[in-house]
């Protein structure tokens, strides 16, 4: 791609081959890729980063184009159909007038009910190896909650107002519930509760019976099989049990034996009720608007049965920044550190790794560390963002504070390797990344300890959670390791929003 000189001296690039330690200012293409169990879109975006000391920060950000949304097809065998799914992003590409070769970076991400079909993770290495340097994530409950309270801008929300923001994120298979306060989540849930567990056609036969879907339909007295009419008056009716379940999930505490057997993760804690609701997610298209249009399943009755349990409830509703676009990630932004010198790496050989995922747990430096504590954060951290299942490393930032000592760095380490026991116990290796210059001395801590092959302590780098981080090998000239940090980065207000249509899958 040709260079031409920019205002300032500054070189414009757009190709992933350039070395990005290299230019003072960075123009990247990227896409973000949402397959969800009931529809499926992507997003292009153009990326512009500037250097600032040893890290690059985004300074501009343009949506490029909206894609049509898919209702997620699917095979006779429930599978999900990747040739149709190809086909449909093929067409995206070419009305955003983008080829694969043109992208820089993206993330692709498979939620609801989609995560759990047979070939799902086999259909994100197929788009990731056709569309260049990606991060595929497969969200499982508690990413895809977390994920939609962040692009739904509760977070946010919650920390601008300083009120308590519950998230109701309804899509096709599962609700996922967020409670945010002052900028943070603080607890999540998810329900088998979605409006696609029961989807028709257009002469109102049954084409997609999930096992929520028969649960409910028994609930609510009806008879329902794969093929069979369903009546409006029988839709209502399961559209009411359902909402039935869902509020009382979003109340919290106790609640009903039936409730709490629908629960994907446990239930929301007793507590005073939210300041503010926000509904996102599919079914936040119908809540939010007075659209009469019909999709074959229960969305509309849904958003209506809700409607009317909200306006009785004390919090007040509001509308998210983000409806069923909350879950997609418009991009990944790549940034680049170099870590400091006092760092530590056993094997050497165990260097370079590529698109590892952050988690940033909260840890307290107090004078004296807890383990046990320390090792519970790391837990929760894990199942937050779905990385308990080992198949792949995972990287812990921490920001030390206070003295080094023995005792302080021994209880640490003892709480991080166990809250990473079901990780190390796979053989991966054990991955720390500081921000101060610990790295050396935190590593050096765990080479006798056991079940840890191979250790990456780094420090001198910033990260946060929804970050990947490549970490190159060792730079001879300085004992450093350069660092790739691509992060999550939600959809906002500011790039525009359109008008969704599903459309059929051809």
């Amino acid at each position: 791609m040709s260079e031409e000189p920019e205002e300032g001296g500054r070189i414009f690039f757009s190709n992933i081959g350039r070395s990005m330690e290299l230019e003072d200012e960075i123009q990247l293409t990227s896409v973000g890729i949402d397959i969800g169990s009931s529809t499926s879109h992507l997003a292009f975006s153009r990326i512009v980063l500037e250097r600032l000391d040893t890290r690059y920060m985004v300074v501009e950000r343009t949506l490029l184009h909206q894609s049509d949304v898919l209702l997620t097809p699917y095979r006779s065998d429930d599978a999900i159909d990747a040739e149709t799914l190809a086909s449909f992003f093929e067409a995206q590409y070419e009305a955003a007038g983008l080829k694969p070769e043109d992208i820089d970076t993206g993330a692709l991400i498979l939620t609801g009910v989609a995560v759990r079909r047979s070939n799902a993770r086999a259909i994100g290495e197929i788009f990731s190896a056709q569309t260049g340097k990606f991060v595929v994530v497969s969200a499982g409950d508690g990413l895809e909650t977390t994920l939609a309270a962040f692009g739904s801008g509760a977070v946010a929300l919650s920390g601008r107002t300083r009120q308590r923001v519950l998230n109701v994120d309804i899509g096709g298979g599962t609700s996922k519930l967020a409670l945010c306060e002052n900028g943070a989540i603080r607890h999540i849930s998810a329900i088998d509760i979605g409006a696609r567990v029961v989807a028709f056609d257009t002469d109102r036969r049954v084409t997609r019976l999930e096992e929520a879907g028969k649960y409910f339909a028994k609930q609510a007295g009806v008879a329902l099989t794969p093929g069979a009419v369903l009546t409006p008056g029988d839709a209502e009716k399961l559209a009411a049990s359902m909402v039935d379940h869902l509020f009382e999930a979003m109340k919290g505490g106790a609640m009903s034996g039936e409730t709490a057997g629908l629960h994907r993760l446990p239930a929301l804690p007793e507590g005073p009720p939210p300041d503010i609701v926000t509904i996102s997610g599919g079914v936040s298209e119908f809540l939010y608007s007075d659209s009469n249009a019909e999709f074959s399943d229960l969305g509309p009755l849904l958003a209506q049965q809700l409607r009317k349990r909200l306006d009785d409830w004390r919090p007040r509703l509001e509308r998210p920044e983000q409806g069923i676009r909350a879950t997609v990630v418009g991009a990944s932004q790549y940034t680049i550190q170099v870590s400091g010198s006092t760092i530590f790496v056993r094997p050497l050989d165990a260097l370079p790794v590529r698109n590892v995922p952050v988690i940033k747990p909260a840890f307290a430096f107090d004078d004296d560390i807890d383990a046990e504590r320390i090792g519970a954060m790391v837990k929760e951290a894990l199942v937050r963002l779905d990385l308990t299942h080992g198949d792949s490393p995972v990287a812990i930032c921490y920001e030390w504070q206070g003295s080094a000592s023995y005792r302080r760095l021994d209880d640490f380490c003892r709480g991080v390797r166990e809250g990473l026991s079901q990780i190390l116990a796979k053989g991966q290796p054990l991955i720390l990344v500081g921000d101060s210059d610990v790295g050396g001395l935190v590593g050096m801590h765990f080479v006798s300890a056991d079940g840890v092959n191979s250790i990456i302590s780094i420090d001198g780098i910033k990260l946060d959670e929804f970050d990947f981080i490549d970490i190159g090998a060792m730079l001879e000239t300085s004992g450093a390791v350069p660092v790739v940090i691509k992060s999550l980065v939600f959809p906002n207000m500011g790039l525009g929003q359109k008008g969704l249509e599903p459309v059929e899958p051809a």
